[in-house]
């Protein structure tokens, strides 16, 4: 017989099953919120992951709002802001920063208050090559001081909000840079690196360290810990490197590296990958060779980790596929051939490799592109789709090593079939050609700026370097679909969230909706440069329920799926993303 003291708890537990029986729509439950409310332990509700959660809330997904190619659209939001955006970083405060390399000579913006340093030859420079831009104005906010060459550097958010830039060219090759997040600030810098990291590439750990991989000559990859200066060497051989270097080309720098669910890491150059346990050195696993090219830099395709779906329940050692999109290049010996007279500029490639990287036997699967593209972004939207923008259709990066600007954005969704995924969007007039950077905006729209294929500033140039800003609007911004676009009321909705734990999200939005209508985004900003976004993902997050307008949802379960640090979270309306607000998680 159940001792007295846990009759109470049996009476609920059985007024639960009445309920969920009666009820088709779990959501409805909710209503009877007061009843489970302090059940197990003394928790609330929203303090734990609730233990079932029926997988097909997370499977029948009520199909997207018909999206029209045609209702994309292009704004110019600044005429000219003075300093082309070689690497960009959407920061926590809503202002994006970008900065070029120190060493081309004078930019077209002055600082202001009036800054000047002497340049590697003994010159004095008072031109501005770093900025923090406001892209609600269109105006900068504040220049930025650099004495440490960023010139091709790597970067990303630490767990702080902090920017973490590495390496970069002359002084700065070992170079640590580290910006807060407000707009009175400036660098600070060190010399701390172990390797000259010049075309390196960036990624946190689930712990918030980060790995910092490759560079030119450079054949390991090494930890950092966050928000430090100084530190200890943690340096790493890395064979594949070596191995992927085509004779007196490299063609696998600026690596695309991509933290997976077990905490292991894929690490993809020039034609090859492999998995890789950070903490040890050790290869993991080899995996296929991708045919057709080269796709690191210099033949600069684009790449991206695809939405990590969590499923009900998922655990810190449950199994998350992790698939990788590696679209675009060009051969292994294109960068020669545009590099020497007579300069020819072969046609980038068309075609893209997709692979579950965390599954062994798994296989590239080919899919194509409407255009060639090289020097593109590719960027997750806050929906979950990819965008393909920028860059050329002939050619490589390096100074005028490319022409035919690809002045089409293009569109991929990875969940329709094989040769159904890509969709053409309306074009710009503005060729974003080397050095030229994007990034997702809190609103859903694209930033996009720079273009600089040149040894200095040339604005004569058959391609000029460009100080035009735009905002590129995909079409789920379209005046028609405004209507099912849901607006997160921030003052109801958590914001720091800790790993495993349920947290709720209030929207706002004229029309009922359930669990099959909503979906829920969670994006870290990536540092975008030279054609890839460093630290790049999107987690699509279980919902415990809907109703009300309250989403109730569960945070990943681990650093390992979402490192430590500050996300975008986006409601999603059946395609139709709210503007995202920002959260913690730790």
């Amino acid at each position: 017989m159940a001792s007295p003291s846990l009759k109470p708890h049996l009476l609920l537990l059985l007024l639960q099953l009445f309920l969920v029986s009666t009820f088709a729509d779990l959501s409805s439950v909710q209503h009877f919120g007061f009843l489970f409310g302090d059940v197990f332990d003394g928790h609330r509700d929203s303090d734990v992951v609730e233990a079932e959660v029926p997988s097909e809330q997370q499977a029948h997904q009520n199909p997207d709002f018909e999206m029209d190619p045609s209702a994309s659209s292009w704004e110019l939001v600044t005429e000219n802001v003075g300093v082309s955006a070689m690497h960009m970083q959407l920061m926590i405060n809503n202002t994006v920063v970008w900065f070029d390399t120190i060493s081309l000579g004078p930019s077209a913006l002055r600082h202001n208050p009036r800054w000047c340093r002497k340049d590697s030859h003994g010159r004095t420079d008072c031109w501005a090559h770093g900025i923090i831009y406001d892209p609600d104005t269109g105006k900068v906010v504040k220049t930025l001081k650099l004495n440490l060459d960023p010139w091709c550097s790597s970067g990303g958010l630490s767990s702080t909000g902090k920017l973490i830039s590495t390496g970069g060219s002359d002084y700065g090759v070992r170079g640590i840079r580290i910006l807060d997040p407000c707009n009175d600030c400036d660098f600070q810098e060190s010399v701390g690196l172990s390797a000259n990291r010049w075309y390196a590439s960036q990624q946190m750990l689930e712990n918030g360290d980060f790995m910092v991989v490759g560079g030119r000559g450079a054949h390991n990859y090494e930890l950092i810990p966050p928000d430090q200066l100084q530190f200890p060497i943690q340096q790493f051989g890395l064979p594949l490197l070596m191995k992927t270097t085509d004779g007196h080309l490299e063609n696998n720098l600026y690596p695309f590296v991509y933290l997976l669910p077990d905490g292991n890491v894929f690490l993809f150059a020039n034609d090859r990958s492999i998995i890789l346990n950070p903490r040890t050195g050790e290869t993991i696993r080899e995996l296929p060779k991708l045919p057709g090219g080269s796709r690191n830099y210099p033949a600069s395709g684009q790449s991206a980790l695809l939405p990590l779906k969590l499923a009900p329940n998922t655990g810190e050692h449950d199994f998350v596929k992790a698939e990788v999109l590696v679209c675009g290049g060009n051969t292994h010996e294109a960068f020669n051939v545009t590099e020497h007279p007579p300069r020819q500029f072969p046609p980038a490639l068309k075609d893209c490799g997709r692979i579950v990287a965390n599954e062994e036997g798994a296989e590239w699967e080919i899919d194509e592109m409407p255009s060639g593209r090289v020097m593109g972004d590719m960027l997750i939207l806050p929906n979950g789709d990819l965008l393909l923008i920028n860059g050329a259709k002939n050619g490589t990066s390096a100074w005028e090593a490319a022409e035919d600007p690809n002045f089409t954005p293009v569109l991929y969704n990875p969940d329709k079939p094989k040769g159904q995924r890509f969709t053409e969007l309306n074009s710009t007039k503005i060729a974003r050609m080397y050095h030229s950077s994007s990034a997702v905006l809190p609103d859903g729209k694209i930033l996009v700026a720079g273009s600089n294929p040149h040894v200095i500033y040339d604005m004569n140039a058959t391609y000029p370097t460009d100080m035009r800003v735009e905002k590129f609007s995909p079409p789920y911004l379209s005046a028609a679909l405004q209507k099912f676009r849901p607006e997160i009321l921030e003052n109801f909705s958590d914001k720091h969230l800790i790993y495993g734990r349920n947290f709720s999200i209030q929207i706002k939005l004229d029309a009922e909706v359930g669990m099959p209508d909503i979906k829920v985004t969670m994006y870290p900003p990536p540092f975008t440069t030279h054609g890839f976004s460093q630290g790049q993902r999107m987690l699509i997050l279980v919902l415990t329920s809907v109703a009300n307008k309250t989403i109730s949802a569960v945070a990943p379960p681990s650093g390992k799926l979402a490192p430590p640090g500050y996300y975008l979270i986006f409601a999603v309306h059946r395609g139709v993303p709210s503007k995202g607000m920002w959260v913690h998680i730790e």
